[in-house]
């Protein structure tokens, strides 16, 4: 059925005034459909599943200089070595504070859907350490992972005390394992955590992306306790703080936000341009509200107005996407919602080929 089908949508996305320039390369037709049920059935796929039944395996990061992958669940944060996916990961256990998850079931939230530390950012802030993000049962929280290796004059890692963050990397006992069994360090900084708000929701359930350049941090996120504030943010770093305008659907209409990626303008770092890959609702020409994907686009070296738009950006554009395949009848089914977006590098660092999953409203 056209319901459970999703498009495939090939293009190059590049920004001029005004919109999308057309490209002379032809788009691609839409990929081979395959369900998860049938994905399922060929056996070559698994669910991922670990001793402490953690759920919400939501946030993925690959570090190809440490060759591994991390992944942010509920309570959790994964370290898997790429080249074999099946060793016991690294753990580390970050969960809320009992009396944290006391108050957030008081004010209502459900104890296991919501009321958890689910991991929703993980970004390399440096070779050494992650910045992460979790919900903090509804209390947004940040704070420093170190990702490093151990020196090689270093036998043994003395296993942190803090209550409940542990990490089965720095799990050791003094005995005569080789170091290459033990080289890798993953665990949580003591004593940095700072407030997560506007870096990663409240709701777990609502969705966030975000890319840490150059020290500071670009998220597109839900700020507030009730999930009606959206906003891409800028935070950390020297430069002024900035955010989209506050509750204007002309900017934002309750987005769900897909994907953020860095894609230069041209030779000059400050030309940079951060694309953000969202869907939201969107009431155009008289129609009823309905859900449109957009690509919207922000300049890195805005520092807003100062009259009018002041923390405010003054780059930010936005436009449709739209992807449709016409019918034998000659009508057109529009897949109007987009759900996730790859972009695949090319020689020319400027014009990076983009994919984008998309499926039918409803």
């Amino acid at each position: 059925m056209l319901w459970d089908k999703l498009c495939w949508l090939l293009a190059l996305v590049a920004f001029s005034s005004g919109g999308l320039p057309p490209s002379n390369e032809p788009l691609s037709a839409p990929r081979i459909f395959l369900s998860f049920k049938e994905l399922k059935s060929t056996g070559t796929a698994h669910h991922f599943s670990f001793l402490l039944n953690s759920t919400d395996y939501r946030i993925l990061r690959m570090d190809e200089d440490h060759d591994r992958m991390y992944v942010g669940s509920k309570d959790y944060i994964l370290s898997l070595d790429l080249h074999d996916i099946n060793k016991e990961p690294l753990i580390i256990h970050w969960p809320v504070a009992p009396q944290r998850k006391t108050e957030c079931v008081l004010s209502g939230k459900d104890t296991n859907g919501e009321c958890g530390n689910f991991i929703r950012l993980i970004e390399p802030w440096n070779r050494t350490h992650l910045y992460v993000c979790g919900t903090g049962a509804y209390n947004p929280i940040c704070t420093y992972v170190d990702r490093g290796r151990r020196s090689q004059g270093s036998h043994f890692l003395q296993a942190p005390q803090s209550g409940g963050r542990t990490s089965r990397a720095a799990d050791y006992s003094t005995t005569s394992e080789p170091l290459e069994a033990k080289e890798y360090i993953f665990r949580l900084e003591p004593g940095k955590v700072d407030s997560g708000k506007g870096k990663c929701p409240y709701d777990p359930k609502l969705n966030s992306v975000s890319a840490l350049i150059n020290g500071e941090l670009y998220a597109g996120v839900y700020i507030d306790f009730m999930g009606t504030d959206s906003a891409i943010f800028r935070t950390l770093g020297k430069q002024t703080a900035m955010r989209t305008d506050q509750y204007n659907s002309r900017w934002l209409n309750d987005p769900t936000f897909v994907h953020a990626h860095l894609i230069p303008d041209s030779a000059e770092k400050n030309d940079d341009k951060l694309y953000f890959f969202f869907r939201e609702k969107a009431s155009e020409m008289g129609q009823s509200p309905m859900t449109q994907s957009r690509i919207g686009r922000i300049c890195l070296n805005d520092d807003g107005g100062h009259c009018c738009l002041v923390n405010k950006w003054s780059t930010f554009l936005k436009a449709r996407l739209i992807c449709s395949v016409p019918g034998a009848d000659g009508i057109e089914t529009h897949f109007d919602e987009l759900r996730d977006v790859y972009i695949q590098p090319t020689q020319d660092t400027k014009n990076p080929v983009i994919y984008g999953v998309f499926s039918v409203s409803g």
